[in-house]
Formats: structure tokens, sequence, C-alpha cells
């Protein structure tokens, strides 16, 4: 970086004429910053996509797994831990991707709710915001005022994206079954 701007100067002062300056100075940051904002959107997208996945595989495993009788408490409560660790696994939790991502936290939340009809599984993830230097880069001192203008939508991008904090939430629903029952048509027995 410092060669760069001492060959500037040296080629300025001698009166040759050099590299345009208007590309370097301005747009290449203005390049970088889109390109950071673009990654972000879609780190975002990919960690809802991830979520979806991941909430589905804990419904249906919940379903087939978990049992309604009491006696089995304590196993489905194992089966939950084991269920929230694979799904934290999954979105990258304590993995490099989990940074990509701007996880937040040691794992995944489940919750899983019993009702007469239905099991609710709910997937809360937290994330953090974007740290260092691009943070610097990318979040105007000013707040989300200063960029958004009172638009709710850019208000959350930019809280996802600079604030941290923002809580991501699936909801799916599983009917409850014991144990599948074995298919039987009626009138024909043996």
């Amino acid at each position: 970086m410092l060669k760069g701007l001492r060959r500037l100067r040296r080629s300025l002062a001698s009166g040759r004429p050099g590299q345009a300056t208007t590309e370097v100075v301005l747009l290449f940051p203005l390049f970088v910053i889109i390109v950071l904002i673009t990654s972000k959107t879609f780190a975002l997208l990919v960690l809802v996509q991830k979520m979806e996945i991941a909430s589905y595989y804990a419904a249906r495993r919940w379903q087939l797994e978990s049992h309604l009788n009491s006696e089995h408490a304590a196993w489905d409560a194992g089966l939950k831990d084991d269920i929230e660790e694979k799904v934290s696994d999954y979105l990258g939790y304590g993995k490099s991707s989990g940074n990509f991502l701007s996880l937040k936290g040691s794992g995944a939340n489940l919750a899983i709710m019993r009702t007469q009809v239905w099991n609710v599984l709910t997937l809360e993830v937290e994330t953090g915001a974007v740290g260092g230097d691009l943070k610097r880069l990318i979040c105007p001192p000013g707040g989300s005022g200063s960029v958004c203008g009172g638009s709710s939508n850019c208000d959350n991008g930019y809280n996802y994206i600079c604030s941290g904090n923002k809580k991501l939430t699936v909801v799916k629903y599983v009917p409850n079954r014991d144990r599948p029952i074995q298919f039987k048509l009626p009138g024909i027995h043996e």
C-alpha cells in the first residue's frame, strides 16, 4: 500500500502522467463495500435456508422417535438434546461457516411444546453483528436513521448486519403419534 502511494507521489511530482486515480480512490472502496453488503445478504439467505432444512430434520426425527407415554420422558429429553446438537452442528456453530453466518452463542435453541394433537417445534438462532474493520466500513456512526430514513425493512437489515442480536425463528407443527400404525384394509382379515 505504501509503495503504491510513494510511486504515485513520485510520478505526480515529476510531471509524468500517472494512473487515473478516480477509479482507485473513489470507485474501488465503493465496490468493496457493495461486495461486503452483498455477501452478508447472501449469508442471511443461506442461514434461513439452513434453518428450514434443520427444522424439517428436527420435526421429522421428533415425530418418529419421541413417545407420548410419560414413562419415556427422560428418553425424550435426551432425544431433544441430541437433535439440538445435530441441528447446531449443521447450522455451523463452532465452525468457520458460523462466523460467516454471524451466529452468536454456543448453539441453536430448540423448544418443543406438546399439545393434544400437535408437537410444536421452534428453532431459534441468534445472530451477532459483523466484527471489526468490516463494521467500520459498512455501518455509519449515525445508526440506522442516517441510512434508512425510517423504512422498517431497511432498519431490520441494518440491525442484522450492524447491531446483531437478531433472532431468527422457524416453527414446525408435527402431529402426535406414538408409533406408526400398521396399515390394514378394512374388511380383509386373515
